[in-house]
């Protein structure tokens, strides 16, 4: 799952702190259009962390935004060495390490901070949203909206962006009890022009190993699979068929309600030298569903509830096409 690209993010609230604020959900729509206007067209430069119980990491982001199209890059500054372009069509991943660059087509837009959906107004039919309290981020005076989950199948999220540009500064993503699943927040700053320069990769990799990852649309129903997402407000987003070099195919599903996103991976058991551990388990800040279904391994993984991922595990079906 290509999580270490970009994926999801977002928001934390205490329960008290929610309760105890009037809800406003005009005005708090209202700051979600000015955050998703101000990550579609902003250019900025500046450092973030991502904190995840007792994982820290921090990460530099370069971003232009013109006609030309978007132009973005990710250096993380923890760990081992890993730099991230980004354009509108595809991902590059620059592993030093092994002098390896890894290349695949982008299909998921939302990385932190764009992580908001084109038609946001449709979180309102499964998410409560209220303004928070303001603060002081990163030098910017900030407001905040609360996003509080209308069931026990999605998580709830905190957003704080610039009172001036919309541009969000931090996310936090919380569970039912109101602890924190996960938080992105900006240390540094700039917004406005950035040089092209420091858009371009720390190495020349003039001879490092490329690995190109292939994506296809893929049929699953055409080949004898069904999977139903089972979860109110989640959507098929897309469908795919993955392979990189010489690797089993893996199918993909993705689901979605606007905000939170979930993965099915459907991979043929046959070679494989992994003992398939079926159940439950952590990733990170997701979590992550895995069961046997006609002699193929079908892992659910997404940032939402491990009940929400057994439930869309459990509707996977395979019948042999007649």
């Amino acid at each position: 799952m290509m999580r270490a690209f970009g994926a999801l993010v977002v928001a934390v609230s205490l329960a008290g702190a929610v309760h105890a604020q009037a809800p406003a959900a005009p005005d708090g729509m209202s700051l979600l259009g000015r955050i998703y206007q101000a990550t579609e067209k902003l250019s900025y430069t500046g450092i973030f962390v991502y904190q995840q119980g007792d994982r820290v990491e921090t990460s530099r982001i370069s971003r232009i935004s013109g006609p030309g199209g978007e132009l973005e890059k990710v250096e993380v500054l923890d760990g081992p060495p890993r730099e991230i372009l980004r354009t509108r069509d595809t991902i590059k991943c620059y592993l030093p390490e092994s002098q390896t660059i890894k290349v695949e087509r982008r299909v998921d837009q939302r990385a932190f901070p764009a992580m908001l959906p084109e038609k946001f107004t449709e979180l309102a039919q499964h998410y409560t949203v209220s303004r928070g309290e303001p603060a002081r981020i990163a030098g910017y005076d900030c407001e905040s909206v609360v996003l509080t989950p209308k069931d026990d199948w999605r998580y709830g999220y905190k957003l704080w962006a610039d009172s001036a540009t919309g541009m969000l500064l931090r996310a936090r993503t919380f569970d039912a009890r109101g602890e924190t699943v996960e938080q992105f927040s900006f240390t540094q700053l700039a917004i406005g022009n950035v040089s092209r320069d420091r858009l371009k990769p720390l190495r020349s990799a003039r001879n490092w190993r490329v690995e190109h990852a292939s994506l296809a649309p893929a049929n699953l129903a055409g080949s004898g699979w069904s999977v139903g997402a089972d979860l109110p407000g989640f959507r098929k987003v897309y469908e795919l068929a993955r392979r990189l070099g010489e690797s089993r195919p893996v199918n993909q599903v993705v689901y979605s309600d606007g905000l939170a996103a979930v993965s099915v991976f459907i991979e043929p058991l046959a070679g494989r030298t992994e003992a398939v551990r079926p159940g439950v388990a952590r990733l990170g800040a997701a979590n992550l569903y895995t069961r046997e279904v006609a002699n193929h391994l079908v892992t659910v993984v997404g940032e939402a509830p491990a009940a929400s991922l057994q439930r869309i595990g459990n509707t996977v079906e395979f019948r042999r096409p007649q």
